[in-house]
């Protein structure tokens, strides 16, 4: 009644339709600005991670990673109606002690692309991932940003070939030839300098100077099947990891490999899942012993990669996978091992609730004796969080984790069995703190 009466009087006064207006403009300088008028003044002071031997270092201090995986955040910050999603699943992340999330940088081509062509870039999706950025700071929360896609999901080196064809310039229409055609090559460069090179418009700092940053991921799970000696992506890793390296000397850098070993390791058949994870044109000590890699990145889907194994065969499987990986980092690479994937689909036939818990439980339990032991099990990345409402995004994998307890409970706890070992770093929240405390006592 008040508000009928109020739109009466300034209609009557001549001011409802200047008023209506005035205030669709202020709504709109809020969707297109709205983010400058943003605080991001309260972050925290973040360090950069450095590596000595197998273990990561912050000021000086041991740093080990309770991770997850939510790739969507810059799709999702392009969108003001999805855009509060960030801020809540990063403010949950550190609520419960997790000190990285894994997301994408790249969106090739397609809705909210990044890049829309070679070398041409969306200002708006820019600012979604520096405002994604800007929140991690906010939060406390590191970034493992991976730069482009194998697999065709957000463009992926699918679109950069398609680019090279339609521009008439490409040497082959294989996928495989993103690692191999000199104008692909000059694409991706050109792509990562513009990346590693860009201001936060919020924060004022390039990514290249951001501690933010934990690490660069080249590529998320490299394959170059076309050549199963593995030789074309070795020389591909070496020619990019020095390319990045020479712009960015701050952040360290890793492959973003599955772990798979090559047709010339002697694991090939004792350790791979089975006899075709020979011939992906990966391996995983000889792509990931280079001087420009920093640290290694191996993927635990043993559901995805098995087919006639029960769970119990798979959970056997699995752990010796992880263990057989880090004594790799011990003893071959001496560098630390990072698990940046690891899942449980709950499309399986026999899939049941509690062999997810049962699945991530043996990951931090292994990753927890790692530590404990000096070893080079450096941490994990669990996939993948998800908000309330994104049932769109959920690969099977998925899991908004305050709505399953359990799962919840053996993540935090994994915050606090890691702070008995290196101490809680001042980034984690106060409630961790404390509820890591509480537990002490």
């Amino acid at each position: 009644m008040v508000k009928s009466s109020m739109n009466r009087m300034l209609a009557g006064n001549g001011l409802f339709y200047p008023i209506i207006g005035f205030a669709s403009f202020i709504a709109f300088l809020y969707l297109s600005f709205g983010d400058l008028w943003v605080n991001y003044s309260k972050e925290i002071n973040l360090s950069f991670v450095e590596r000595n031997g197998t273990q990561f270092f912050v000021d000086g201090k041991v740093f080990y990673i309770n991770g997850w995986n939510s790739y969507w955040l810059m799709d999702h910050a392009a969108d003001y109606n999805t855009r509060p999603r960030i801020r809540t699943m990063l403010q949950a992340g550190a609520k419960m002690g997790l000190t990285v999330c894994r997301t994408w940088a790249f969106n090739d081509a397609g809705y909210n692309a990044l890049q829309i062509s070679p070398g041409k870039f969306d200002e708006k999706v820019f600012r979604a991932l520096d405002h994604v950025i800007a929140e991690a700071r906010r939060n406390g929360i590191r970034l493992l940003l991976s730069l482009v896609n194998n697999l065709q999901a957000y463009g992926g080196k699918t679109q950069y070939v398609k680019w090279a064809w339609d521009e008439g310039v490409a040497l082959s229409s294989s996928n495989d030839s993103f690692f191999y055609d000199p104008s692909i090559r000059r694409y991706f460069k050109s792509y990562v300098k513009t990346v590693l090179t860009r201001r936060n418009i919020y924060t004022g700092i390039e990514y290249r100077d951001d501690p933010t940053i934990f690490a660069w991921e080249l590529i998320n799970e490299p394959r170059c099947m076309t050549d199963p000696s593995g030789d074309t992506l070795q020389d591909w890793i070496e020619e990019m990891s020095t390319f990045v390296k020479s712009i960015d000397r701050k952040h360290l850098l890793t492959v973003g490999l599955e772990g798979f070993y090559g047709p010339k390791s002697p694991k090939k058949t004792t350790a791979n899942p089975e006899i075709w994870a020979a011939d992906l044109g990966s391996d995983f000590v000889r792509n990931s012993i280079l001087s420009t890699v920093d640290f290694a990145s191996v993927h635990v889907y043993p559901d995805h990669w098995f087919h006639h194994k029960n769970f119990d065969e798979m959970l056997k499987f699995a752990a010796k996978w992880m263990l057989s990986h880090i004594e790799d980092g011990d003893k071959e690479l001496k560098k630390p091992v990072l698990f940046t994937e690891f899942g449980l689909s709950n499309d399986n036939d026999d899939f049941e609730p509690a062999q997810r818990d049962r699945f991530l439980k043996m990951v931090l339990d292994v990753l927890y004796k790692s530590a404990k032991r000096n070893k080079s099990g450096a941490g994990s990345f669990f996939w993948q969080f998800l908000v309330e409402k994104m049932e769109r995004f959920n690969d099977e994998y998925g899991v908004v984790p305050w709505e399953s307890p359990s799962t919840y409970r053996l993540i935090t706890e994994q915050s606090c069995r890691l702070a008995k070992v290196q101490g809680l770093h001042s980034t984690q929240t106060e409630n961790v703190k404390n509820f890591c405390a509480s537990r002490r006592n």
